[in-house]
């Protein structure tokens, strides 16, 4: 989401390059890549000249580092600018001294308002919170429908009275019908509106006076970009809203809506929208997401979402599996599948510092392998993923896999090569190798090693499209020998 703003960004610490410290004279160039750079990802004008001059400020005043070339110094100095400007830490949701607590959701038409409210319940939900949802918008053909079936989907529970009923009577009656279940949070999708809307916003007004809710969250498309700040502040001054809801920030928006909100409308932004899934919510964290725009990557996220999904007693299980060498393609399998479940390969990678540097065709390449890997395996029979010695010691087998599988048999053999290999490697480094991430028991799900060196799906395949950035290359991996004929790209050594 952050690509373009971050290569012009790294243009500006290349203007600092060969300096030994920085200057009112050198720092100007790079300033005005900054500006540049700022001004293409849609940032709000006035955040932009007053970010610029902070930045300015803290860089000439700033005492040299022992050891820090000024190309460094600057971007630390950016970081901390770019965390101020989006708000210095995260603002988590109001919670009430007396159940329920009441959020109201807000936002234009096509913002993925529903949606928006549907994650956050299961969120909330993954939270050990209770939660009920209110579905008043009575205008949108199949609204109330679309939040039926998605509450079905999550597990919660959704209060309507149908198409003809008042907006303001179902919010006050579902906040009632939540007090009757015991329940510890409502959350009241409304109607979406345009702003020029005078009786809708009269509405939501009214809706908001009736069930005074705790926290008044608007969903805003990121795709606006700075006109997601000025949204957010026209509400704010006509409604009152506590918070926004970034939606859309996986797609091609340029990051100005983040940059831009909070300094505007001096509203915070409280969560993002990261995917179309249901579960693709994320709490939002200045910090977390000025390291991304600085491609510096986002561990800490990435450690949150293998931990939702990994079980303490697999990862001991798996551990014990890695030590004694008998990790099969079972194991394999779960893991790839695992990984699935935590998001695409792609917004995973962005997330690993170092890894933004790889293109869209080598994420394509490298999850085109991943299926074409996990055919395979699911063209074996159980007892071949439980041993897979026994497919190295038999080409029929292998050959039978090739067939069901639609591959070549020489990619079988090549699968079956490569993940006896890995697996010897695992048990080296389970034995006293390599460290692993906080959570995750021995690696990060299909990705065989530890995070740190990403040694272990690494080795599993070729070369992604021949890149590897610094500090990724698969541990074991060693000089090789030339082959003679034209080496296949693939998934690389990450």
């Amino acid at each position: 989401m952050f690509d373009a703003l971050a290569e012009r960004l790294e243009d500006a610490w290349k203007k600092l390059r060969g300096q030994d410290k920085i200057t009112e004279s050198n720092i100007q160039d790079a300033l005005k890549e900054v500006r540049r750079a700022l001004l293409e990802a849609d940032v709000n004008l006035q955040v932009v000249k007053k970010f610029i001059a902070d930045v300015e400020k803290a860089a000439i005043g700033a005492e040299v580092i022992a050891g820090v070339n000024p190309g460094q110094q600057l971007i630390k100095i950016v970081y901390d600018e770019l965390v101020k400007v989006m708000g210095e830490s995260n603002v988590p949701l109001a919670k009430a001294e007396t159940s329920p607590t009441v959020i109201l959701m807000a936002g234009l038409q096509g913002t993925g308002k529903t949606t928006a409210t549907a994650k956050l319940a299961l969120y909330l939900r993954k939270e050990k919170r209770s939660c009920l949802m209110v579905a008043t918008d009575i205008y949108r053909p199949a609204a109330i429908d679309q939040l039926i079936t998605l509450g079905q989907q999550i597990d919660v529970p959704v209060f309507e009275l149908g198409s003809e009923a008042n907006p303001v009577d179902i919010a006050r009656q579902g906040v009632e019908k939540a007090k009757e279940m015991g329940l510890d949070t409502v959350i009241i999708d409304t109607a979406g509106r345009l702003q020029i809307d005078e009786s809708m916003m009269v509405e939501l007004a009214r809706i908001k006076d009736t069930i005074k809710p705790d926290d008044t969250l608007l969903v805003v498309d990121a795709m606006t970009g700075q006109e997601a700040a000025n949204l957010t502040r026209t509400f704010h001054e006509q409604i009152g809203i506590t918070g926004a809801i970034l939606t859309k920030m996986d797609g091609d928006t340029r990051g100005g809506a983040a940059l831009s909100v909070r300094q505007i409308s001096g509203q915070p932004i409280k969560f993002i929208g990261v995917g179309e899934k249901v579960e693709a919510l994320q709490p939002f964290y200045p910090d977390r997401m000025a390291s991304r725009i600085l491609s510096m990557g986002d561990v800490l996220t990435l450690v949150e979402k293998a931990q939702e999904e990994i079980d303490i007693a697999d990862v001991e299980k798996m551990q014990s599996k890695i030590m004694e060498a008998k990790f099969d393609f079972n194991d394999f399998l779960k893991q790839m599948r695992l990984m699935k479940n935590m998001g695409s390969l792609g917004g995973l990678l962005k997330m690993i510092p170092g890894m933004n540097k790889l293109s869209s065709s080598d994420i394509e390449k490298g999850e085109t392998e991943l299926k074409r890997t996990e055919a395979m395996i699911s063209s074996m029979t159980l007892e071949e993923r439980k041993n897979p010695d026994l497919l190295a010691k038999s080409p029929n087998r292998r050959r039978r896999i090739a067939k069901g599988s639609g591959h070549p048999e020489t990619e079988v053999g090549k699968l079956v090569k490569n993940f006896t290999r890995m697996r010897s490697m695992m048990q080296q480094m389970g034995q006293g190798g390599m460290p692993a991430m906080p959570g995750m028991g021995g690696g990060m799900p299909g990705m065989g090693g530890g995070m740190p060196g990403m040694g272990g799906m690494g080795n599993m395949f070729g070369g992604m499209g021949g890149q590897t950035p610094p500090g990724f290359r698969g541990h074991g991996g060693g000089k090789k020998k030339k082959k003679k004929g034209k080496k296949k790209k693939g998934f690389g050594q990450l």
